[in-house]
């Protein structure tokens, strides 16, 4: 078999490339621990989710997963906000309000985004594209990955609606809220098949509401084995 430099180059290097040049805050660590979650549970039932999909960093990563082990779907569920969906509160922190299909989203609104962060990380983002929508289409479609991955505005209440949708894995980084994150491992159970895995960013961190979310909805519930910290900020569970 000709080698290529797929075939040759350590798939970490791989990711550090592959995702280089893509706006977001998922860690080389989190990205290949998903990777390989998304390679090794490619035997069971099941598509691969992400919700909360930013400009596509993560999402790369896991169509880059899902091609490789010969699937070819991967669900990403985000609320893609525009530059006119920002505020800028009293305080000089931002949130963001999106409307879509006669519905109001929030978010940051429980811990804001700080005006440095804010102007270093997002606005130069909206100095290129109209909105997060087409900065994530670009990076998908750079990668090769239009017919691997596919994009929902929303959050996670889409998957009321989808009765046939079982994931495997399910990547949870959306909104970092008590109750939003509540919401979120709800909307996914109803999907999530037994040994799937779900996954958590910013997990015992700075987000008390993802921590409490995760003690009281998973490591209390009795529906999942593993629990654990996995890398700095990524917390994983297997369902029984």
């Amino acid at each position: 078999m000709m080698q290529t430099e797929e075939t040759t180059t350590p798939i970490i290097q791989q990711i550090e490339k592959a995702v280089e040049n893509i706006p977001g805050w998922t860690p080389i660590d989190q990205l290949y621990t998903l990777f390989n979650l998304a390679c090794f549970s490619k035997g069971m039932d099941g598509e691969v989710l992400e919700i909360g999909s930013w400009c596509g960093r993560s999402s790369v990563v896991l169509g880059m997963a899902a091609k490789l082990a010969g699937a070819t779907a991967v669900t990403c569920i985000d609320l893609f906000p525009e530059k006119s969906d920002w505020t800028r509160n009293e305080d000089g922190s931002y949130s963001f309000c999106v409307m879509h299909e006669g519905k109001s989203y929030g978010c940051y609104q429980d811990q804001t985004v700080w005006q440095e962060p804010f102007e270093r990380d997002i606005a130069p983002i909206y100095e290129k594209y109209d909105g997060i929508y087409d900065a994530f289409q670009e990076n998908i479609a750079f990668h090769g990955l239009m017919g691997v991955v596919t994009a929902y505005k929303g959050d996670s209440s889409l998957l009321q609606g989808l009765a046939d949708f079982r994931c495997r894995l399910a990547f949870l980084d959306g909104d970092h809220s008590y109750d939003v994150v509540c919401q979120d491992i709800e909307n996914v159970e109803r999907c999530l098949v037994a040994g799937g895995w779900i996954t958590l960013d910013d997990a015992f961190s700075c987000y008390d509401g993802v921590n409490r979310a995760i003690e009281e909805r998973i490591m209390a519930s009795g529906k999942y084995e593993l629990c654990q910290q996995m890398t700095r900020k990524l917390f994983v569970a297997r369902r029984l």
